[in-house]
């Protein structure tokens, strides 16, 4: 017994010793929910990114940007919930519903069926990113989970909306704090 628990701490030391070297590191998952009933529609581009669908010509869509702070290949994938039939595409710098060709990465539609698309791509840290989870028709849309997994972590980038918000927000505090010292 004196001899196993010794070689378990060898071993232990050693796998540790193996990863530091080469390299290994963790993957990190990133997670978030949405839901694109009622939101707001564009033409989206056909999964070749190639042309615009003729089939889904104005389906809802929601954003989630993003940058990540490692280099490497990510994998992408959106269940939606209850099943119906999503499609998701990424894209680089920014993203323009009116020019949905512009900027896009990749798209995917039914991995490995209807109700989950995939994918997996490289990303540069540092740059921004922005996911689009739509439908495949116009008549589809709904509940979805998207996960985000790779080498790095993911960090959310505010919309410009919440920075305006954010802005109109400490505008009033402000002119709240000056009226109350007005009266001081």
């Amino acid at each position: 017994m004196a001899l196993r628990t010794p070689f378990r701490l060898l071993a232990a030391t050693a796998t540790f010793s193996l990863l530091a070297i080469t390299g290994h590191v963790q993957a990190a998952t990133y997670t978030m929910t949405g839901d694109t009933t009622g939101a707001p529609t564009f033409n989206r581009p056909v999964q070749g990114l190639g042309s615009l669908s003729g089939v889904g010509t104005a389906v809802h869509y929601q954003t989630f940007s993003f940058s990540v702070d490692t280099s490497g290949s990510y994998s992408f994938t959106s269940l939606a919930s209850p099943t119906w039939d999503n499609f998701l595409i990424l894209y680089h710098t920014s993203f323009n519903p009116a020019a949905a060709l512009s900027n896009a990465v990749i798209a995917n539609d039914d991995s490995p069926s209807v109700g989950s698309s995939a994918f997996t791509t490289n990303l540069s840290s540092g740059t921004q990113y922005i996911l689009v989870t739509t439908g495949f028709g116009n008549n589809h849309f709904g509940a979805y989970t998207d996960t985000i997994t790779g080498p790095g972590n993911v960090v959310a980038v505010p919309e410009p909306e919440s920075y305006a918000l954010m802005g109109a927000g400490l505008g009033l505090l402000a002119w709240v704090s000056r009226r109350r010292q007005a009266k001081a």
